[in-house]
């Protein structure tokens, strides 16, 4: 590598990389078992409930941490803590109206949201209501120690919420089957889902109580910024609601148009193939597989998004000073952070697509499996995708990721509407579209940081050495799988044996042909440890 990357960068990347790791890993392997205990029809309408909750989410308060961290760190970066702590205050009354409203809409408007065919998801989106008002507080939150660089609260704050999620998901879906065993079938399935679907309330809740008890704990630290400040001015609570607004606007916007394809697709997907004739029962069973399907894969899809997320206050912090190159060197180190680990994850995924799927969810019928393999790329393309557009939000063009979604999105609505009426690939088209939605955005996003920051994506560096990486990983994480499968027959072990395989060669390589210095390598996740057994193998 070239430089050193900053080691407070990697720290708070670390932090949350970590953390969307452990949560993500609890809400795939929850989801197994969920599942499992209420059925593939009753999946599918959860996922489908949980889709248009995401959009929903996007609205109330989706933004609010990217807002809050991007606003307040600038304030904090000249010493304006007064002000940066009236928009804290005025975020939070933001969450609550903006809350409350997409709240009720969330309850009287489910039927606008959830087609027909899915109908049994509707009851499911009404109880995640609840859910979208506190969100927006928690986001508030967890933004307010964004722009503190303060990336471990936000760390614990994520696992505690999906431990409490996966445990209430199961425990409510469970006791819904079971208040309601005795009537008939689409009954039981639409609570059964809407018993996961509380689940996500739970969790959320948990997660809040435990930030406001770590905001309070620091109540100290926090009069004695405010009383360290001795700025003349302080911005009016008018001021401070109009920034805001100025804002998050924009990156809701944005982020709306960014993510909506997955819920326009699948709102396409159920009314088209049901107009072709197709059963609801069957769109479920196809659906409940690209459920499945989006919850492996979300696992990269989080951990590549880490790395904008405690980028975005650094950045722009440097560019309100003018540190243009500074900010450039910052926005290259999370490139390589988060493409060290999408590439490799990309392959992974592909070549064990099989075995991981079989193991977290039994009940598939292999649909899940082959669109992991077809849409694995949209790990690498997202991860390129968010950075950049977390870069633009940052400098404060907000609108230029926000045109390029748009662009995006119209271009995947019109290739869904011709893939759905052209064949017969029924939810392939869905993960077709994705991609093509993906390399659109990495397209147009890239030639937009070129403009304005000068920036050069480092290709060499940050993609084609994790590239060459990961091809000795594939090859011998594939055969040892099969190889050990053959021997032992058991998924779980062989599956063991070839990620430990995996990993421990992708690293390997990784030193190997980039040849970074001790210092770079302790600065990378878990440097320290990486680099003591690579000496002792004798790569470096």
């Amino acid at each position: 590598m070239k430089g050193k990357i900053d080691s407070k960068l990697v720290k708070n990347v670390s932090f949350l990389m970590m953390a969307a790791l452990i949560s993500k890993m609890i809400g795939m392997l929850y989801k197994g078992p969920l599942s499992t205990t209420i059925g593939s029809n009753s999946y599918a309408l959860f996922q489908y409930a949980q889709n248009a909750y995401f959009i929903l989410l996007m609205i109330a308060s989706f933004s609010i941490p990217q807002a809050v961290s991007k606003i307040m760190s600038e304030k904090i970066a000249f010493g304006k803590y007064k002000t940066a702590q009236r928009v804290f205050h005025c975020s939070l009354i933001y969450a609550l109206v903006a809350g409350g409203v997409i709240s009720l809409f969330c309850v009287f408007g489910a039927n606008l949201l959830v087609p027909e065919s899915m109908k049994g998801a509707r009851l499911a989106l009404k109880m995640l209501a609840p859910t979208i008002f506190l969100s927006g507080f928690l986001g508030v939150f967890r933004g307010y120690f964004q722009a503190h660089s303060n990336m471990y609260n936000t760390s614990i704050s994520q696992i505690i919420e999906q431990i409490f999620v996966a445990i209430s998901a199961i425990l409510i879906s469970y006791f819904m089957m079971m208040k309601f065993s005795g009537s008939s079938v689409d009954v039981v399935e639409k609570w059964a889902a809407a018993g996961a679907t509380m689940g996500t309330g739970v969790g959320v809740f948990v997660a809040l109580l435990f930030m406001i008890y770590i905001y309070m704990g620091n109540i100290s630290i926090i009069r004695g910024n405010l009383a360290y400040d001795k700025s003349n001015s302080i911005e009016s609570y008018s001021t401070v609601f109009r920034t805001i607004i100025l804002i998050v606007m924009p990156i809701i916007l944005s982020a709306f148009i960014y993510n909506v394809n997955a819920f326009i697709n699948s709102y396409m997907y159920s009314s088209i193939t049901g107009y072709k004739g197709i059963s609801d029962s069957l769109l479920q069973v196809n659906y409940a597989e690209y459920g499945y399907f989006m919850t492996l894969i979300n696992i990269p899809l989080t951990l590549a998004g880490t790395a904008p997320t405690s980028m975005i206050p650094e950045v722009s912090a440097l560019y309100a000073r003018k540190k243009i190159k500074e900010a450039n060197n910052k926005i290259v180190s999370a490139t390589k952070i988060s493409m060290i680990i999408s590439i490799p994850a990309c392959f992974g995924l592909c070549v064990l697509a099989g075995p991981i799927t079989r193991l977290i969810f039994p009940d598939t019928n292999g649909v899940a499996a082959n669109l992991l393999v077809l849409g694995g790329i949209t790990v690498i393309l997202n991860g390129n995708s968010n950075i950049s557009n977390g870069v633009l939000q940052g400098i404060g063009k907000p609108k230029i990721p926000m045109i390029n979604a748009a662009i995006a999105l119209v271009i995947d609505m019109i290739v869904m509407l011709i893939l759905l009426f052209t064949n017969n690939l029924g939810i392939y088209n869905i993960v077709i579209a994705m991609i093509i939605y993906s390399i659109i955005m990495c397209v147009l996003n890239d030639m937009a940081m070129a403009k304005y920051l000068g920036f050069k994506n480092p290709w060499t560096s940050a993609y084609l050495m994790p590239l060459l990486a990961s091809v000795p990983m594939v090859l011998l994480a594939g055969a040892f799988y099969y190889l050990v499968y053959i021997v032992l027959h058991r998924n779980l072990i062989s599956l063991l044996f070839a990620i430990v395989v995996g990993a421990f060669v992708y690293i390997a390589s990784y030193i190997y042909i980039q040849k970074p210095s001790k210092e770079e390598i302790e600065q990378l996740p878990f440097g320290s440890k990486i680099y003591k057994i690579i000496g002792k193998v004798g790569i470096i």
